[in-house]
């Protein structure tokens, strides 16, 4: 997630006629008599971030007693970008979520690689510019090749791999805004040596945070034959900015199904949830809403606080329509 702090932009005077008819359904019931953004995405795979670790993928399970059915099929977890070594991946990381995809057909791995190590360090822009291009120029691709192989080694080799999420910000030593074409080059460098694995089927995530932040994120775009899905991370902030002004906003919501459907791309959204306007259920039912409409190829709740609704008690009323959502008819 940015933690580069961003305003309420102007809402577009044009507007998707799918984004109209979503905010006139809010106060309709489904078919099974609950409210439109208590009901199941239908056909959604969805995931809770619980943890990167062992423990981690442990805790799905917990959630999906929680949540009293058998909704989660996406695993969602991320590489440590302190060191290069990190990034390349180990088998104490791998081997859980394997063996958790492998347990039941049809579930699917999602894997946040940084393409910088010192990820959070706050490099200065001078810094990254230089790891940018050495990256442009193959500096790292032994890196990202050993990453391939090993992700093929433990049978995870149709991963979707979110590469250099939240350009758009600062928060990450990936981000875009020091040098944007030195940026796309090395995401083309990237993605051209993990397809070039045997025996790989990755598929490519280019996914930015919600809103403008830094620098507007289709400037960082590298391309489609590289691209495979566009996501969005898309936390419940700044405070006071209304689920409907979030849909609205500059570079928000509409903004990325409108450029992924101009690209022919499906959408994600590998991290959502609450924040700055607290336990907020009207943003929680957006979501799920924006979900069963747009039909992303997976979603991703970030569950630990103040995100997030089974581990952090700080949103029971949230927590209600996401277990009314996801959960067996009649749990809430």
């Amino acid at each position: 997630m940015s933690r580069s702090s961003f305003r309420p932009r102007a809402a577009p005077v044009v507007l998707l006629a799918a984004v109209l008819v979503l905010l006139l359904s809010y106060d309709r019931l489904a078919p099974d008599g609950r409210p439109a953004g208590e009901r199941p995405p239908p056909g959604v795979p969805s995931g809770f971030f619980t943890g990167s670790d062992e423990a981690g993928v442990r805790r799905i399970a917990r959630v999906q007693d929680w949540l009293g059915g058998e909704a989660l099929t996406v695993g969602h977890t991320y590489l440590p970008g302190d060191r290069w070594s990190n990034i390349e991946g180990h088998p104490a990381l791998f081997g859980p979520w394997a063996r958790w995809k492998e347990e039941r057909p049809g579930r699917l791995f999602v894997l946040n690689v940084p393409l910088l190590e010192r990820s959070e360090a706050g490099l200065p822009d001078e810094e990254v510019r230089e790891g940018l291009r050495r990256g442009a120029e193959g500096a790292f691709d032994g890196h990202f090749r050993t990453l391939g192989e090993r992700l093929v080694e433990h049978r995870l080799g149709d991963a979707v791999l979110v590469l250099g999420w939240e350009m758009n910000g600062t928060t990450y030593s990936h981000r875009c805004g020091p040098d944007p074409e030195a940026w796309k080059a090395y995401w083309r460098r990237t993605v051209e040596v993990l397809r070039a694995v045997p025996g790989q089927r990755f598929r490519f995530d280019f996914t930015a945070s919600r809103g403008r932040d830094a620098v507007p994120w289709p400037l960082c775009y590298p391309g489609d034959d590289v691209v495979d899905v566009v996501g969005l991370d898309a936390y419940d902030q700044p405070a006071g900015l209304s689920f409907e002004e979030q849909v609205h906003e500059e570079y928000g919501l509409a903004h990325h199904v409108r450029f992924a459907a101009e690209h022919g791309k499906p959408v994600s959204y590998p991290e959502w949830g609450l924040f700055r306007n607290g336990d907020n259920p009207a943003y929680v039912r957006g979501m799920l809403d924006w979900f069963a409409a747009h039909r992303p190829v997976y979603q991703t709740m970030t569950d630990y606080c103040p995100h997030g609704v089974w581990e952090c008690a700080d949103n029971p009323e949230s927590a209600r329509v996401v277990r009314g959502a996801l959960g067996a008819p009649g749990r809430s």
